[in-house]
């Protein structure tokens, strides 16, 4: 089970998970050395140059792979029509990752209804051997013909969780998995219930083999939740008899285990006293 977070630029996390003086350019190797992989959710936004993939690729250890959202221009403006122009040259720019891409993500507009045409058109302009999730958000793409069209193209259907209910069917399209976690409904928002990680970790213990890849991520980022609920569900996953990639202790997930750093020595005011004291 490959476990990681939906992103790793959040200022919010600072002082969390990441040490309070740690610089913001270090964060992606500090976010690295404690996840295997990562979910590139700005590139739905705005396309990196291949420059800047393969920046990300040279400033992570060589076992981190990376999930890729595809651009929004892609899936949003142009719905998936005409997808060959924006699938090459999402295609030219993740090739900066080589060897680490681990797969690209079809997140559909909610507003898009079924159409096994236009998905079948778009998964055609991938390369062959890229693995490509696709995440439907429309209920009208829960048939056979579309469960059919996946598993020809060997595409897995991106299991999704918001609220702690799945909102996609659990099937099983392909040889490898791939997860999301949107939204818990525990305290504080959005944190997951350990019961619902767990629920979550035993269905992929019946789905997938031990052998099998199954990427896993979190993407409740807010006040560092997606950190904590990794780590919950790593333990989860452990309790299933099955191996996880490295996630941070629950204390480099809260920040408990950052030392709190040194006040700088200066000039300070005593109270109930206008002297000025220097600190001995």
């Amino acid at each position: 089970m490959v476990i990681g977070t939906s992103g790793w630029q959040y200022r919010d996390w600072r002082g969390r998970f990441y040490p309070q003086q740690l610089p913001q350019r270090l964060w992606l190797e500090h976010h690295a050395a404690h996840f295997a992989t990562v979910e590139s959710n700005n590139a739905f936004y705005r396309l990196p140059e291949r420059t800047t993939f393969e920046a990300w690729r040279a400033r992570t250890p060589p076992d981190v792979r990376w999930a890729v959202k595809a651009s929004r221009f892609l899936t949003h403006v142009r719905r998936l029509r005409d997808p060959a122009e924006p699938v090459a040259r999402l295609m030219d720019r993740v090739a900066g990752l080589g060897d680490r891409l681990g797969a690209v993500l079809l997140q559909l507009p909610p507003t898009l209804r079924a159409d096994v045409d236009l998905l079948r058109e778009c998964l055609a302009q991938f390369p062959a051997g890229t693995r490509v999730a696709v995440e439907p958000r429309h209920e009208s793409w829960w048939t056979d013909e579309v469960r059919a069209l996946l598993e020809r193209y060997g595409a897995a259907l991106c299991w999704a969780d918001r609220d702690e209910q799945p909102i996609a069917p659990l099937w099983r399209t392909t040889d490898w998995g791939y997860l999301r976690f949107h939204i818990g409904a525990a305290e504080p928002w959005p944190r997951y219930r350990p019961e619902t990680l767990q629920l979550w970790a035993d269905r992929l213990a019946t789905a997938y083999g031990a052998g099998d890849d199954v990427l896993v991520y979190f993407n409740n980022d807010p006040g560092g939740a997606a950190i904590i609920d990794a780590t919950v569900f790593a333990d989860a996953v452990g309790g299933t008899g099955r191996v996880h990639t490295r996630v941070p202790t629950m204390g480099q997930a809260t920040g408990a285990a950052w030392p709190v750093p040194e006040p700088k020595p200066g000039r300070q005011r005593a109270a109930g006293s206008s002297a000025k004291l220097t600190p001995s």
